[in-house]
C-alpha cells in the first residue's frame, strides 16, 4: 500500500512537471528545436578543416613548371589565388592588409633546379594571427609542393638519392574530417545543456511561484520529489539524444561503429550526473535568474575542460587533472570511441564507471540539500 502511494505521488508530480514544461508552445520549440538547430550549426561551423585559403603568388620564374605548381595548389581545393605580383615585397603588403592568409614565392631558376635534380626551393609566408589555420595551411603547402616535386622528377627521369619513405595512414577517420570528430561531441554538450538547465530551474521555480510551501504540506519525501522533477527532464534528454544522433548519422554521415547499448548506458549515467548537478544548483539558488546565470557560469568551464574545443593533452598539467572531475570529458571519450572506433561497453566501462560514481555523489548531495530545504520550510 505504501509503495503504491509513493508511485501515485511520483506519477502525479511527473504529470504536473510535464504539463508545466509544455504549457507554453515556445518551450517545445526550445526543448526539441534548439538541439537540432545547434547540432546543425556546430556540424557546419565548428570545424578545423581549412578550405579556400586566400593565397598571394609571386612567380619570378614564369615557366611551365612554376605554373604547374600553382595549378597543383589551386586544384587541391585548399588554396584560392586572390592576387599575383612580380615583387617580393607585395606578399608582405598583402599579409599586412589582410588580403591574403598565405603567400607563395617561386624564385628564378625553379624549373632549372627541378630539371637538374638539385632540389628546387619555394618560399612560403603565412599569416600567424590564426595559428590553427596557419599550421594546417603550411602543412598542406609542404605536402603539395613535395608531391609535385616528386611527380615532376619522375616525369623528367631525374633520380634522387634513396631516402626514408614515409607512408602515413589515419585510422578511425581516414579523411581526417573534423566533422566526424566534432559532431559526436555535440551530443555530450547538448545533453549537458538541456539536463542541467531544465533541472536548475525546477526547484527555484517552485520557490518563486509559492508552490514549494504547498508541496511541503503533502507527504511527499525528498526522494519522491527528486524523481518527480528528474524523470520528465530525463525523458526529454533521451528524446533529444535520439534526435541529435539521428542528425549526426543521416545528415552529416558520421559513422557509428560501436554498440548502441553502450551509448544508451553511458548516456543514462551522464544524464543522471547532469540532472544531479542541475538540482543541486537549483537548491542553492533563490531566483530563476540566479539559477540561469549559474548554469552558464558553470557550463562554459565544463565545455572548455572536456576536450570539446581543445585537446586535453595540450592543456597544462593542473588543468589536465582538473578535467578528471568533469563528467563531460569522460562522456566525450566514450561517445567518440563508440562512433569512430567501434568500441563496445567492455572498452568504455572505465569512463562509464567514473561518470556513474559522479552521478551517485552529486545526486546524494542534491538529495541532502533538497531534504534540508523541505524540512526548513516545514
Amino acid at each position: 500500500m505504501r509503495t503504491s502511494s509513493r508511485l501515485l505521488r511520483i506519477r502525479t508530480l511527473v504529470r504536473k512537471e510535464l504539463r508545466q514544461l509544455f504549457r507554453d508552445p515556445r518551450t517545445k520549440r526550445v526543448v526539441f528545436g534548439a538541439p537540432l538547430m545547434q547540432v546543425v550549426l556546430f556540424g557546419y561551423a565548428v570545424t578545423t578543416d581549412v578550405r579556400d585559403v586566400t593565397t598571394f603568388v609571386v612567380d619570378h620564374d614564369q615557366t611551365a613548371a612554376s605554373r604547374a605548381l600553382v595549378d597543383a595548389l589551386t586544384a587541391s581545393g585548399y588554396f584560392r589565388i586572390v592576387d599575383r605580383s612580380d615583387r617580393s615585397g607585395a606578399i608582405g603588403e598583402a599579409l599586412d592588409a589582410g588580403r591574403a592568409a598565405i603567400g607563395i614565392e617561386i624564385p628564378r631558376g625553379f624549373s632549372t633546379d627541378l630539371a637538374a635534380g638539385r632540389g628546387a626551393r619555394v618560399q612560403v609566408l603565412v599569416d600567424g594571427t590564426n595559428s590553427n589555420t596557419a599550421t594546417i595551411a603550411q602543412g598542406y603547402v609542404n605536402r603539395i609542393v613535395q608531391s609535385h616535386g616528386l611527380r615532376e622528377a619522375a616525369r623528367r627521369g631525374v633520380e634522387f638519392p634513396a631516402g626514408v619513405e614515409l607512408r602515413a595512414r589515419a585510422w578511425f577517420n581516414p579523411d581526417l574530417v573534423s566533422r566526424a570528430y566534432n559532431v559526436p561531441a555535440v551530443v555530450g554538450m547538448l545533453l549537458l545543456l538541456m539536463s542541467f538547465l531544465l533541472t536548475a530551474l525546477a526547484v527555484v521555480r517552485e520557490r518563486e511561484m509559492g508552490t514549494l510551501e504547498q508541496l511541503q504540506m503533502t507527504p511527499i519525501t525528498p526522494g519522491e520529489f527528486i524523481l518527480g522533477k528528474t524523470i520528465p527532464v530525463a525523458l526529454i534528454a533521451f528524446v533529444d539524444m535520439i534526435l541529435v544522433t539521428g542528425v549526426a548519422l543521416f545528415w552529416f554521415d558520421v559513422p557509428f561503429r560501436g554498440s548502441a547499448l553502450a551509448l544508451f548506458v553511458a548516456s543514462s549515467v551522464y544524464i543522471l550526473a547532469s540532472l544531479g548537478a542541475g538540482l543541486f544548483l537549483s537548491s542553492i539558488s533563490r531566483t530563476q535568474q540566479e539559477a540561469f546565470m549559474g548554469t552558464f557560469l558553470l557550463l562554459m568551464p565544463f565545455v572548455i575542460l572536456s576536450g570539446f574545443m581543445y585537446p586535453v593533452a595540450s592543456m597544462p598539467e593542473f588543468f589536465q587533472k582538473l578535467t578528471l572531475l568533469n563528467p563531460m570529458r569522460h562522456f566525450l571519450e566514450v561517445v567518440r570511441a563508440l562512433f569512430l572506433k567501434g568500441a563496445g561497453l567492455a572498452e568504455v566501462w572505465p569512463q562509464v564507471a567514473v561518470i556513474a560514481a559522479m552521478a551517485i555523489a552529486v545526486m546524494a548531495l542534491a538529495t541532502h540539500r533538497l531534504g534540508a530545504l523541505l524540512r526548513s520550510r516545514s
